[in-house]
């Protein structure tokens, strides 16, 4: 009973955890600037594209279905990020409530993997479109999609539960000062003064989970690609079956490569605070910001929607012009 009893009289949990952001940095709230205006752009172009996609018929499509999610995600992920970090270090509120941190860690976390997810099953859709052709149109589906993306959320909210929930089985009893921009796993169980090995362990257990388990089935599935592409015997096929490609691995480049090449460096050799908050943030918020840009500018169909959808907007600004003339 006393060995009990002095085990959870050294439990610290603390009330509040001090977001520290960048160390000795001079001026470095015009960093945060830079990102809060990344954000507006974000916020535009993930608003506009899913504008776009529901307002045009010929985008109501399963491929369709999971783009808007891709960029709804985007939109959720850098909202539940930058706006905090934007009253932190703009407006110095750096102390967050303990229950509030877990929260904003919660969906940070949450939303980066239905991005990394919605990558994984716009994969799947070229897959069977371009291997399997005359049945895409029977097995991927709109409802096959929306249950696609239900089960992704089901998953990613209990995995994440479960994930943030590890935080509290540790004890604060040197410092509650976090050294990153947000409630980061890593440097708050860093902080922990009693074991932490389990921490360690589930997020190495995330990161293969993941990040490197959905860009081995993606580069499987482009494997896949490539072998059916090589049977096509016309070349124009081949070049316009390539071009409904090019949009989906520049985000799988973008979304992937930055968060795999940061999280195996922080793996094996220690990164200063300084370049942790650089490289996160950038990685965190860039690939939201360029993903409608690109499925705007990269798509056909996307394009052919927005034309259609000006030209009718100025047909019916045209004729109510001519209506109150008349009238």
């Amino acid at each position: 009973m006393k060995s009990q009893s002095s085990v959870n009289l050294t439990f610290v949990r603390p009330a509040t955890f001090f977001i520290n952001g960048f160390s000795d940095v001079p001026h470095g709230k015009y960093y945060y600037v830079f990102l809060s205006l990344v954000y507006v752009v974000t916020v535009f172009g993930n608003s506009f594209i899913m504008y776009i996609i529901y307002l045009a018929r010929r985008l109501h499509t399963a491929k369709y279905v999971a783009v808007f999610h891709l960029a709804l995600s985007d939109l959720c992920g850098s909202s539940a990020l930058i706006p905090r970090l934007m009253d932190m270090f703009l407006f110095n509120h750096q102390e967050v409530l303990y229950e509030a941190c877990l929260a904003n860690m919660f969906f940070i976390y949450h939303f980066m993997n239905m991005q990394s997810l919605t990558l994984l099953a716009l994969a799947y859709d070229r897959l069977i479109a371009i291997c399997f052709p005359l049945r895409y149109h029977a097995i991927v589906t709109r409802t096959a999609m929306c249950l696609v993306i239900a089960v992704m959320w089901m998953f990613s909210v209990t995995y994440f539960s479960v994930y943030v929930s590890f935080v509290n089985r540790l004890s604060f009893c040197k410092t509650n000062v976090v050294d990153s921009y947000y409630c980061d796993h890593g440097p708050i169980y860093r902080l922990a003064c009693n074991d932490n090995s389990l921490n360690v362990l589930i997020t190495k257990i995330t990161f293969g989970l993941l990040i490197c388990l959905p860009l081995i089935l993606i580069a499987i599935s482009y494997l896949c690609i490539c072998l059916a592409l090589r049977r096509i015997a016309h070349g124009g096929d081949r070049k316009k079956a390539l071009k409904t490609l090019t949009s989906h691995l520049i985000l799988v480049a973008i979304f992937y490569l930055p968060t795999l090449s940061l999280n195996a460096l922080g793996f094996t050799t220690p990164m200063h605070p300084n370049a942790r908050i650089i490289n996160n943030s950038l990685t965190q918020t860039i690939p939201p910001m360029l993903n409608p840009i690109i499925y705007t500018l990269k798509t056909e169909e996307v394009m052919q929607s927005i034309k259609e959808l000006y030209k009718r907007n100025n047909v019916n600004v045209t004729t109510e012009k001519k209506d109150q003339m008349l009238s």
